[in-house]
This record gives structure tokens, sequence and C-alpha cells, in this order.
């Protein structure tokens, strides 16, 4: 289909190198082509769907987008509202989906939507949907603390009729699939947006501390800023090694949920850490939107949010530990 047939550890490569770009909303619009919204597509669709919305997607002719979060249902997946009914050869779907990440021009959806009335975890399925339909409204173009070159869109749907052929794999499978697709979602993420980028303000702050006299001498010649970068560059490389192991596991086809959900909560809050701590040392410059550490701090604390949030990434570990019952 126009890829070039590689395994999931060369996307990590990838990822690492486009976090050399000193703007997170970049690598998170590439993430969501190749990581989030063409997956399951490429997993589970069907030869007619991959021609159709892959092919094109691949060679970059067109922009894919997801929709999963709900304004009531962010995190919690399974609350979602929007419907997708089975008419004849059409399903006719009702709903909206917020905080959509290249909603404003994609040309296609991976679409979650509940397609019957039974249990949760199995009325839902997921749908190639063209975002040209008739019904199809995108409301706004949602104003955001960071990753503010990547446009974050407000949809609705009222009465969008799509062809049940384009329904990905097997109808109410649809959350299976994308608890799988969540996976390779949160390591793109982890990759692109944290560990070069981190490894950058650690650099960037010795730079720039360096030079930075208070009292007759570099802020860091001091003792506890020295130390501090030393710890968080420490933190970085632990990191590093744990999302090593999970794509090696992942590469070979083992469940990293555990692992992937343990890497995503630390990644989140190594970013607070490492950016709060190094804006400190900029004084009053990391206060400005010059210092590339204010960006930083701004788009990465997207992190323990996007994605699901550090309260759903514990709740997963936990119930891979034992220690809470399984639903």
């Amino acid at each position: 289909y126009g890829s070039m047939g590689l395994d999931f550890s060369y996307n990590i490569a990838v990822a690492e190198e486009l976090g050399n770009i000193r703007c997170g909303g970049i690598p998170m619009a590439i993430g969501v082509q190749v990581g989030m919204a063409t997956p399951a597509l490429t997993r589970f669709g069907s030869d007619e769907l991959k021609k159709q919305f892959l092919v094109p997607t691949i060679a970059g002719d067109f922009v894919a987008c997801l929709g999963i979060s709900e304004a009531g249902a962010g995190s919690d997946v399974a609350n979602i509202k929007t419907t997708a009914v089975r008419k004849g050869d059409e399903y006719v779907i009702n709903g909206g989906k917020m905080w959509t990440t290249s909603g404003c021009q994609a040309d296609w959806m991976c679409l979650l939507a509940n397609t019957s009335e039974g249990p949760w975890h199995r009325n839902k399925s997921l749908i190639c949907l063209p975002m040209n339909l008739p019904g199809i409204h995108v409301a706004k173009k949602i104003d955001k603390l960071g990753m503010r070159s990547s446009d974050t869109a407000q949809i609705f749907f009222e009465d969008v009729r799509v062809p049940s052929k384009n329904l990905i794999g097997e109808e109410g499978k649809g959350f299976t699939y994308q608890m799988l697709q969540f996976q390779e979602e949160r390591l793109w993420g982890l990759v692109s947006h944290l560990l070069t980028p981190l490894e950058t303000i650690i650099q960037e702050t010795i730079d720039y501390t360096c030079q930075r006299k208070v009292f007759d001498q570099s802020v860091l010649h001091n003792q506890a800023v020295h130390f501090r970068l030393a710890e968080l560059a420490t933190e970085v490389e632990l990191l590093r090694s744990l999302l090593y192991r999970t794509v090696a596991l992942y590469v070979e086809d083992n469940d990293v949920t555990k692992f992937a959900s343990m890497a995503k909560l630390k990644a989140g809050r190594l970013a607070h850490e490492v950016t709060d701590s190094c804006l400190q040392f900029w004084g009053r410059m990391g206060f400005t939107s010059e210092a590339v550490v204010s960006r930083f701090y701004r788009d990465f604390r997207l992190m323990s949010i996007g994605g699901g949030t550090d309260e759903t990434m514990l709740s997963i570990v936990c119930k891979y530990m034992g220690t809470l019952p399984s639903k």
C-alpha cells in the first residue's frame, strides 16, 4: 500500500528524529497519520478500504484524523455517545467529537461510534469517514495553551450517511481495535514529544546558565543547579530504557499495555519536572516567548492529558498489577 513494510521500531526511530523540531505540534500531527488514525485500518481493514484511505494517507495526499474524544468522554472512551445506526447498506451517524487533532484540515476520520446498544466494550465500531460528506460540521478551531501550530477541532455529525463497507474489521470490535491503537499513539507521543526535546531543554539550559551571570558567577556554577540538571538527565535516560524495552516487546507481538502505560505516565510527569525546573533556571527570560523552554513548557503539559490522562494510566497499571478488580 505504499509503505516500506518496516516494523514499529522504525516508527520510533523517526519519532526520535522529529523530536529535534522545536515545536511539539508538528510531530503530533505526523503522529496522528502514522500511529493514531491508521494502525487499525492497517491491521483489520479490507483491501478496498486500504486502497481508498491508507494508500493516499501513506503518500501524504490525505490528511487523517482520529475521532474518539467527545465533550463528555475524553479518557473515558467507553462513555462516548456518537451513534452510527445501520440502515440498509449505510450507517447514519449522529453526535460529535472534541479535541480532534488535524480535524480542521482532515480528508478522513477514523471514527469510533456506537453501532449497537449492547455492552460498552462490544457495541462500538471503527469507521473510515470521509470529511467532505453532507452533515459534517467543523464547528471551530480550538484555541489552546500549547501545541498552537496544530489545529484541534470540535466537530458535529447530523445524519451523516457513510457506506457500511467503510467499517474497519468487524462490527462491535471498535473498542478493542482502539485500545490497540492507543499503544502506538502513546509510544509515539512519548518519543517525539519528550525524549529528544527534553534532552534539548536540558542542554539549552546548561548553555544558558553557563553564560548567565548572577552575583559575579555563572548560574551553572551553583551546585544546586548542576546537580539538578544531572538528576533530570538521568531520569530521561531511565525513561529511554523503559521505552526501548517496551518497543522491543511490542515488535515481538507481546501485550505491552502495562509498560506503555507506565512509560506514558512517567513521561507526562517528567515533562512537568524538566520544563518547570529548567524554566526556573532561565529566570525572567524563561517567562518570555523568546525562550524555547517556555514553548516546551506549554506544549508538553499536554502529555499528562492527551492520549489518556495520568490517572487513566495509573488505573491501567493497577489492573495489571492486580491491585484493582478488572471490569
